[in-house]
């Protein structure tokens, strides 16, 4: 089992998504991208925000379809189109997942207020195990400058964490310009 995959079956959500998804105006629709086994998903869906999960494993995505306030979505978006354009979210979250040309995607799907909430493995987690592969490891300041000139950087951190595993993660938290208002 990948190291991504493990993270994705762990049950409790991220502490990074937790401090950040209080941003996320009430009852906004939220997509959760590579949703895994949807730890993410249910604890948005159980604070009263409809979610999009979208993930390529079916069994996965099984189990989430009968949660109320989840739609789930089976897609392979790194081979396939995007299966939401013209669709629009007020949160957007990403754990543990990386595929580059979404990010134009994810930031094109974010409503004005809406909120980023991105967190994945980074350079250095080679010495940590997998990922290794630099295609799937965040270079330094990567998700600063995704966002440059297009969301306001509530927080950020490049860190190595030892929870739930030792690895070396990048995370951000941004938000869409708009008129809606934080909480």
């Amino acid at each position: 089992m990948s190291a991504s995959a493990q993270h994705h079956d762990l049950e409790l959500p991220s502490p990074w998504v937790c401090r950040f998804a209080p941003l996320i105006r009430a009852g906004g629709k939220v997509l959760d991208v590579a949703c895994g086994g949807g730890r993410h998903a249910r604890w948005l869906a159980a604070r009263g925000h409809p979610v999009d999960a979208v993930d390529r494993d079916p069994v996965a995505l099984a189990e989430l379809a009968a949660i109320p306030g989840i739609t789930t979505r089976c897609a392979d978006i790194e081979a396939g189109p995007w299966p939401y354009t013209g669709q629009a979210f007020a949160g957007i979250v990403v754990v543990s997942y990386l595929h580059r040309p979404l990010f134009p995607h994810l930031l094109a799907a974010l409503l004005p207020g809406g909120v980023l909430i991105y967190e994945t493995f980074a350079a250095g987690n080679e010495r940590c195990g997998r990922p290794a592969s630099p295609d799937f490891l965040l270079r330094p300041g990567e998700l600063l400058e995704v966002v440059r000139g297009r969301l306001r950087v509530l927080a950020y951190e490049d860190l190595f964490v030892t929870d739930p595993k030792p690895a070396f993660v990048q995370r951000i938290c941004g938000l869409k310009a708009g008129d809606a208002s934080l909480p």
